[in-house]
């Protein structure tokens, strides 16, 4: 591999394997109506909640929905991890190693651009069996710069430049690259990662299993200054590892792709069509098209990806009112085939519960304290609140003590008491996406997070303090 900056129009003569050159299909139908969808689901929750309160049977509808969810909660925190299915003791004897592109979106990234690509260009990995892409999204910094000098150095960089105006985002960025990558497994980085020399090993190790289309490697904040709200995140992340993607995989439910750190066979993307340049969160709905094309994603909780995260509130409050939209948004897309798609009755178990408790319970706490307030009575919708906050609860407790198995478990039983509470920002965040998406006409923004590149790289993340 060479180390040139490739322009625009590439370069005819380029040495490199070409890819898939058949078009890959179209997103043609999804992403139409999504505001009279969510204005729909919006009138049923809220008045299925207020039906609840009204008919007499209503609190044994509530009853009976705790029950499930409770069945499912103790099923999801009991469940042990189970060798080699978390990639913690994945079979690494392989001979031929398969290629790999990794690839980085990067617009105006100066501050970090230096250190992920060095990380990414000193992996454990055969040097003529992997290459990294850094897409050049028309930055208007230093990032071009810094990516030419870079070159030099590592000989499987490759920049590719895009010229104002081009569209489609992050995603349109991906997309553009993905004909002139040679690898059989993609890999996508965010900016500011910076990934452990073993990770690539360790994820690609994975796809040794034959329906597995696509890899997810636990993510957690870099070591960084004491903040509120960093320290917020570091728990957030051991929930969203724990509960939300190993449990979930080990009991057969859905586990998503995150963005950063992610791994997809070439032969799913393609199969998939590629990263969905109507969505404003690509790996979400990334996620849903290879588990209803019939791939499984694996996940991996050893060695993690580090990444910034934010240090205000209202940075905060961009950021998860990006991540809810977007996820909202492939419920409203892929409701036809979520329901209908031969794609198992566990997966889609798991998603209706997960779907109720992360988007459909928050919106419905709104006219349930509403209504209870004005017939002065317990809202009605408690016990499954009740369920919901414990298992929030169980599963940052039990994450805590799996990454720090030798710190107090009354040390790690604090934290988990202040991570439950930290949570509770999902509640408005979620409410007021909901609202906005009824009622605002369609809006595709890509929202970039600014990195500052100010963290430092720390201790292994393996070991992080999340109360630090």
């Amino acid at each position: 591999m060479g180390n040139d900056v490739w322009p625009v129009e590439v370069d005819k003569g380029m040495a490199l394997k070409p890819g898939p050159t058949a078009p890959l299909p179209t997103f043609e139908g999804y992403g139409q109506g999504r505001r009279r969808k969510a204005a729909l689901v919006l009138v049923l929750v809220w008045g299925g909640t207020l039906a609840l309160h009204l008919i007499s049977w209503g609190i044994w509808v509530v009853l009976g929905l705790t029950t499930l969810m409770g069945w499912h909660a103790v099923r999801l925190l009991w469940v042990r991890r189970t060798p080699g299915k978390d990639g913690t003791s994945a079979e690494l004897g392989l001979i031929d190693w398969p290629s790999v592109t990794l690839l980085v979106a990067a617009k105006n990234e100066e501050a970090v651009i230096g250190r992920v690509v060095e990380s990414l260009c000193q992996l454990d990995y055969p040097r003529d069996a992997y290459e990294l892409w850094v897409v050049d999204d028309n930055s208007s910094d230093r990032t071009g710069t810094i990516l030419t000098e870079l070159t030099q150095r590592y000989p499987q960089l490759r920049v590719w430049q895009r010229p104002a105006g081009a569209t489609g985002g992050k995603s349109g960025a991906l997309n553009e690259i993905l004909a002139h990558t040679v690898g059989d497994i993609i890999g996508v980085f965010d900016a500011d990662a910076q990934a452990p020399p073993e990770l690539l090993r360790q994820a690609v190790a994975q796809f040794t299993q034959p329906r597995v289309g696509a890899v997810q490697v636990r993510k957690a904040i870099a070591p960084g200054p004491a903040n509120l709200w960093l320290r917020g995140q570091r728990v957030e992340m051991v929930l969203d590892a724990f509960l939300l993607q190993q449990q979930r995989h080990q009991v057969g439910g859905v586990v998503e792709l995150r963005g950063n750190g992610q791994f997809v066979r070439r032969s799913a993307l393609v199969q998939a069509g590629g990263w969905n340049e109507e969505t404003i969160t690509d790996d979400l709905d990334l996620s849903f098209r290879l588990h209803l094309d019939g791939w499984d994603i694996a996940f991996l909780y050893e060695p993690p990806v580090l990444e910034e995260g934010v240090t205000t509130a209202v940075s905060l409050w961009h950021q998860r009112n990006r991540w809810a939209e977007g996820g909202y948004q492939r419920y409203l897309d892929y409701w036809w085939p979520l329901l209908h798609w031969p794609w198992g009755f566990w997966k889609r178990f798991d998603l209706c519960l997960f779907c109720l408790t992360q988007y459909l319970l928050p919106v419905a706490l709104l006219p349930d304290w509403l209504f209870a307030t004005v017939r002065g009575r317990p809202p009605v919708l408690w016990p499954v609140t009740s369920v919901t906050v414990l298992m929030s609860l169980a599963g940052l407790w039990l994450g805590l003590r799996q990454l720090r198995p030798r710190r107090p478990a009354w040390q790690d039983l604090g934290d988990a008491l202040f991570g439950t509470v930290y949570m509770l920002h999902w509640l408005p965040v979620m409410i007021s996406m909901t609202l906005r998406v009824a009622v605002r006409p369609k809006r595709l923004r890509w929202v970039k997070t600014i990195h500052h590149g100010s963290l430092s790289q720390g201790p292994s993340p393996s070991a992080e303090t999340p109360s630090a």
